[in-house]
């Protein structure tokens, strides 16, 4: 059976990049682990729904939600805000 998402990633090390594979049934999961690679820098090769790869729209889409909560859990941290606040006055995902 194949698992709902795939998010193929790169982890690089000095002279060459290893591949891997994070799977799961469970979109918010997906859509962490997509925020947790932006931040960590990894290279995200491809995100798949049901062994198909996601539309270009669809994958800048997911990408663009975890950029948006990754800004806001960083604006948050640095000006001590409430995640609501954050969201009023800077308008991003909270």
């Amino acid at each position: 059976m194949l698992p709902k998402y795939t998010v193929d990633y790169t982890t690089r090390f000095r002279r060459h990049a290893q591949v891997n594979h994070y799977h799961t049934d469970d979109p918010i999961t997906c859509q962490e682990f997509v925020t947790e690679l932006l931040e960590r820098g990894f290279g995200i090769s491809a995100v798949k729904h049901e062994g198909v790869e996601l539309p270009k729209p669809e994958f800048d889409r997911i990408v663009k939600t975890a950029a948006s909560i990754l800004a806001s859990r960083h604006i948050c941290a640095s000006l001590e805000l409430k995640p609501e606040e954050e969201k009023y006055r800077f308008g991003f995902t909270a």
